[in-house]
């Protein structure tokens, strides 16, 4: 296309509605519009993606594993559109969806129908033009250009979320060996790769790996989200976990270890740990990232097939996915109860180190009660978090420094202290109190991004509305996140009253460094007592509306890694709580 027709193009569009994707729309935009979502041409019916459920199958009886469908909240294209402007976050319109259907989003946990404020748009797209990727762009060929540099003859696929330890190196060798295929390695970039976290050190840590595999093996980054509830799967965690591990005081003001319900001082969402993710996960899992052989993971299974396939692999090795065959006779995946998998899924088999030989072998070769286990996700993360060097026999140096680049110890990495509470509860003389404590120190440089100074200037003009309270949050979280990522500490001390928009921080923030939620939960009658400002006595004669407390609701954490009562403890032992609980946690050092 001409640049004067595509000017012509971008002119005729400038009256269709635009949506700005999310970063698993984007992926699965670009896997459609590449051919490796073949056949599909856009986002699927609801009769399709019924039939996916229930059969694994398109309505037209084609099998296809997985829903890959567009969804917006229902205000945000009007009921008569007929097309809409599918735009990446920078606002550059890729392509252009023609909607042939919509339909309510229904909440399925509820006990009666009910919807969730989302719309569903199914129709084909059509390409504005090539997505434009970031870092590692040369290797982000399309599968057409894959197929012709692999050629003919067999090609042995391996989609990972994870870096590529010496276990998945040694089974890959040997599995492309029995072949005699060549290697193509998918690095799944789209969410957040295992113990890593960021996309690029993933692609990094591949390519690390890359130099122990046989000559020719193809790396391609390729888009391809994780399909379970709740979008994004943290991988390895960060920071303080969803299970309330924790070490503040609580309301009852005994001790300074105990949190509400249960020890730790970094533990992932999983619970107890230091920050790792599912446990039990290799650190070269593929795909599923755990050991259980479910409905979801076999079906992101036969997703990633699919793909692998479309990017020419003839055959595609799984780790922990008991139902494909271990040699070169193995059936093809749908015979072995993957349907839509379209090539035979190989299982990796049962691998360990074996000591004496020095190498990773099956394990029905090793001496029993010599061999050594592999590194679990959460051994690896806790290895990495504290500084513990790694074993010799784990994986080859260059991985091991690609890994250590991108997962510093805590003791060098940035995090986010977020205070969170009522008016008056105490946060922000506590925020203050810290920053002083950590600006002596000098560990790091501080920032504090206090509730009262962010809507001075961050976000100056918005209300006290339930919406403009969130984007008053994300953007405490988007400045927060940008200081943790160049390694500062950011302390924020704004209320946020709101559980789901302190979520979209927490992952925000998951994705560069960690982020310790601290739940500053002073009763709302010492706050008014407190009340300098005459705040709730407004509040209360209704001079000030959606007052958090009084006409407002405060979503109390259950996720907070410290439950600090101010009414129990003086400023001096609430900066002392959460001081030990960055030295525990290695986040600072002792001295």
């Amino acid at each position: 296309m001409t640049a004067e027709a595509q000017a012509d193009r971008v002119a005729a569009q400038a009256s269709i509605p635009s949506w700005t994707l999310d970063g698993r729309q984007l992926g699965d935009l670009e896997l459609i519009l590449s051919g490796a979502f073949a056949p599909l041409r856009g986002f699927m019916t609801a009769a399709d993606v019924e039939s996916v459920e229930m059969a694994r199958t398109l309505a037209d009886g084609t099998p296809w594993p997985i829903a890959v469908t567009l969804e917006l909240p229902a205000d945000a294209i009007a009921a008569d559109a007929s097309q809409l402007v599918l735009a990446d976050p920078e606002g550059t319109p890729l392509a252009v969806l023609t909607i042939t259907e919509r339909s309510a989003v229904l909440d399925r946990g509820a006990i009666q129908s009910e919807t969730t404020g989302l719309i569903r748009l199914a129709g084909p797209v059509t390409a504005n033009r090539v997505p434009e990727h970031g870092s590692f762009r040369r290797l982000m060929i399309s599968p057409e250009q894959a197929r012709a540099q692999l050629g003919d003859g067999p090609v042995l696929g391996f989609a990972t979320r994870a870096p590529l330890g010496g276990r998945q190196i040694g089974q890959l060798r040997h599995l492309a060996e029995q072949l005699r295929a060549r290697l193509l390695v998918l690095p799944l970039v789209a969410g957040t790769a295992e113990v890593v976290r960021q996309p690029e050190a993933l692609i990094r840590a591949v390519l690390a790996a890359t130099a122990s595999l046989p000559q020719g093996t193809l790396v391609v980054p390729v888009p391809l989200a994780p399909r379970e509830d709740g979008a994004d799967r943290p991988g390895a965690g960060t920071g303080a976990g969803r299970s309330g591990a924790g070490t503040g005081t609580g309301r009852s003001g005994a001790g300074t270890g105990a949190g509400r319900s249960g020890a730790g001082t970094g533990a992932g969402r999983s619970g107890a740990g230091t920050g790792a993710g599912r446990s039990g996960a290799g650190t070269g899992a593929a795909l599923p990232g755990t050991a259980n052989a479910d409905v979801s993971s076999a079906r992101e299974l036969a997703a990633a097939a699919i793909v692998a396939a479309a990017y020419g692999a003839t055959h595609l090795i799984a780790e922990d996915w008991p139902h494909g065959g271990s040699t070169i006779s193995s059936d093809a995946g749908q015979a072995r109860g993957l349907p839509g998998a379209l090539i035979p899924v190989l299982a990796s088999g049962d691998w360990a180190f074996d000591p004496g030989a020095e190498v990773w072998r099956p394990l029905a070769l090793i001496e029993p009660g010599t061999e050594l286990e592999d590194l679990s996700a959460d051994q690896l993360a806790d290895m990495l978090d504290t500084g513990a060097p790694l074993p010799s026999w784990f994986a080859p140096e260059a991985v091991v420094a690609e890994l250590r680049h991108a997962r510093p110890p805590r003791s060098e990495r940035g995090f986010v202290v977020f205070l969170t509470g009522l008016s008056g509860s105490g946060k922000s003389t506590i925020a203050r109190d810290l920053r002083d404590l950590l600006a002596e120190r000098g560990d790091r440089r501080v920032s504090l991004l206090d509730g009262d100074l962010v809507r001075t200037l961050l976000s100056a003009g918005l209300t006290f509305s339930r919406a403009d309270r969130d984007l008053n949050i994300a953007r405490i979280g988007y400045v927060a996140a940008e200081i943790a990522r160049h390694g500062g500490i950011a302390i924020c001390a704004p209320i946020a009253p709101y559980a789901a928009a302190r979520d979209r921080v927490r992952k925000t923030v998951s994705e560069v460094g960690d982020f310790l939620l601290i739940h500053v939960a002073t009763p709302v009658e010492v706050c008014e007592e407190r009340d300098r400002k005459g705040l709730y006595a407004k509040a209360r004669a209704g001079l000030i509306g959606q007052f958090t407390g009084i006409s407002d609701p405060y979503e109390e954490p259950t996720d907070a890694v410290a439950v600090i009562d101010t009414s129990m403890l003086s400023r001096e032992q609430a900066c002392e709580t959460i001081m030990e609980l960055l030295t525990s946690g290695g986040w600072l050092s002792s001295s």
